[in-house]
């Protein structure tokens, strides 16, 4: 049988579309099987697939569930290359919010003389460790245990801000104090006689004091209390935000809170609703030893958002509870303070907070809420503005850059060679992680550093001059003096209302 050439054609020659079909099954294979390899070394981001971009992966490191050191290791250092590699044009760094200028102002006691070993040694006196950071490792010497777990997750923070900043941190050796109160009075150093001061780092500080102050430990995280670390601690009460709108909130003053570690707490309760007196505020007394038996059901930070407005009052120094109130968008009323720690310099009363005085609490209270309850769209807007800050300006990328400008700028006075001396140990996050259990091991996995950031640490802020550093000081005073001014005209016109 004669066949067609046509048909001849058709069973000798290729048929073009089955070679396509090959073709494309065989280059999808190919992208999936490098993505898979890319996705496994870390270059690639599934997210941002179509577009093939090559970004370092953030990993979720083994530890502390695994402990696995020299796989921990490996990460690290394998992020740390491909970051400096992927991103060589990242954009420059912002300029550091305005608080990170008095970094130079407690510096400044040193600033002709230079920081001797001599003089970190004198420290030690009351110092809970000493931290040396060399070659980019850190090493403590203990020399007493502090209040709970404080030293630990202050040496915890550290760590991760080596891991933040990899290798850009320099040589240093420093003393911390771990207790409340300033202990460094400027008073004993302005003689002839000890006339260096010892650089002393701590939580907070005072107008009479020279302590270093420093972030505090529950940034990552205060096991003791459920407090977590300070990332999810934000999170968590901005979604309490949103719950309670501003205008539904209860229109008096929230505090809940230990009222025996001080005196003037004690007299806070005073000022509570009575059957005779009405202060416009709702206090309450929080026991510690009752909400942790309890399983602290009723002090979840979030749940604490109801009220238009929120006291923030110090205890035996600076109270941890400041940033937890003030992200509450609540008008924050800020008891007259002593002390200090390092962003609060940054506020300004009337723009962030409303200023109550420490000798007339009550009265005070009273014409604050008062206050506020007649202008509601300008307290709402000072409740705002407070929780802003805190949120954009004490979020921990500016904590990590807070402490990595803190610590150059203190390098930078030392005037000796740094040593580890021998008696030091070596700290990791192993060493710490791997020892915690329960709580203190999940806030430590919590706030652990994945891996190093993308981005430069802002820009560091010139020092006040004398003149700009009295104008600042003046304008906070001049504005406390004008709510003091219109408390007073209010009560007065209240006693001779006919």
């Amino acid at each position: 049988m004669k066949t067609n050439n046509n048909d001849e054609q058709r069973k000798t020659l290729p048929f073009p579309g089955k070679y396509i079909l090959k073709s494309t099954v065989f280059i999808v294979a190919s992208l999936f099987i490098s993505a898979a390899l890319l996705g496994f070394l870390g270059y690639l981001n599934f997210n941002a697939f179509a577009g093939f971009k090559l970004i370092p992966k953030r990993f979720k490191p083994r530890f502390p569930y695994q402990c696995d050191v020299q796989d921990q290791t490996h990460q690290i250092h394998f992020s740390q290359n491909l970051t400096s590699r992927l991103h060589p044009n990242r954009s420059q760094p912002s300029s550091c919010p305005s608080y990170f200028r008095w970094i130079h102002e407690d510096l400044r006691p040193w600033k002709a003389t230079g920081i001797t070993r001599d003089m970190v040694e004198k420290a030690s006196k009351t110092a809970h460790f000493r931290l040396v950071i060399h070659r980019g490792k850190a090493y403590v010497k203990r020399y007493r245990k502090s209040i709970q777990t404080r030293d630990d997750f202050t040496l915890w923070g550290i760590l991760q801000l080596l891991r933040w900043y990899p290798g850009k941190l320099p040589d240093l050796d420093l003393m911390f104090d771990a207790d409340d109160r300033p202990v460094v009075r400027s008073d004993d150093y302005t003689g002839q006689q000890n006339k260096d001061p010892p650089p002393l780092f701590r939580y907070c500080s005072d107008d009479a004091s020279l302590d270093i102050v420093f972030p505090d430990w529950s940034f990552w995280g205060w096991a003791e209390v459920n407090i977590k670390p300070w990332g999810k601690s934000l999170e968590a009460i901005q979604e309490g935000n949103n719950i309670t709108q501003w205008k539904d909130r209860v229109a008096y003053a929230y505090w809940r809170g230990n009222p025996y570690v001080d005196p003037t707490r004690g007299e806070l309760l005073k000022c509570n609703v009575s059957e005779n007196e009405e202060w416009n505020t709702r206090l309450y007394v929080q026991d510690w030893d009752k909400e942790t038996k309890e399983g602290f059901k009723n002090s979840n930070l979030e749940n604490q958002c109801t009220h238009r407005y929120k006291i923030y009052i110090e205890g035996w120094a600076w109270s941890v509870s400041e940033k937890y109130i003030m992200a509450c968008d609540s008008m924050t009323l800020y008891v007259k303070p002593r002390f200090y720690d390092f962003y609060i310099r940054g506020m300004m009363p009337l723009q962030h907070y409303w200023p109550i005085r420490d000798d007339a609490k009550c009265t005070s209270l009273k014409f604050a809420v008062h206050w506020g309850n007649t202008h509601v769209d300008k307290a709402r807007e000072i409740g705002e503005l407070g929780s802003r800050f805190i949120r954009e300006e004490v979020n921990m990328k500016y904590v990590y850059d807070y402490m990595f400008h803190l610590l150059n700028e203190y390098a930078k006075l030392l005037k000796f060679k740094v040593n580890v001396p021998s008696d030091a140990e070596e700290i990791t996050p192993e060493s710490l992680g791997c020892a915690a259990t329960e709580r203190w091991r999940d806030f430590m996995a919590e706030s652990m550093v994945m891996s190093p950031s993308e981005e430069f640490p802002c820009d560091m802020v010139p020092p006040y001059d004398r003149l700009a550093l009295k104008e600042v000081t003046e304008r906070k005073a001049n504005l406390t003096r004008q709510v003091e001014l219109w408390e007073d005209q209010y009560f007065h016109d209240l006693a001779n209302k006919p």
